[in-house]
């Protein structure tokens, strides 16, 4: 199945919904598709690692994996970019839910 951008953008927005109330699982999921360019994204490792660390911090095993294997292939400068994205993730979700 061909993925388009309506896909895509469906396929994002349904998993941020989720990852803004804190699910562990779309944490992931948007991990997988920025580091693999699943659904028609483009690969961005430094937002893949962002959502791999949000679910890592989140207990998920699998994630902590995946974190680990793609920092591998990442600058310190680009790791320490997507640790910054991924607390100000959090900050901004937290306000919200307050």
């Amino acid at each position: 199945m061909a993925s388009t951008p309506k896909t895509a953008n469906f396929v994002i927005e349904s998993r941020l919904a989720a990852a803004a109330r804190g699910d562990d699982r779309a944490y992931y999921d948007l991990g997988m598709v920025y580091s693999t360019g699943a659904s028609g994204i483009c690969v961005d490792m430094i937002e893949a690692h962002k959502w791999f660390n949000l679910a890592a911090v989140a207990g998920n095993v699998a994630a902590q994996e995946c974190r680990a294997e793609i920092a591998e292939d990442m600058t310190a400068r680009e790791i320490s970019v997507a640790q910054r994205a991924a607390r100000d993730w959090l900050g901004m979700t937290q306000r919200k839910a307050a």
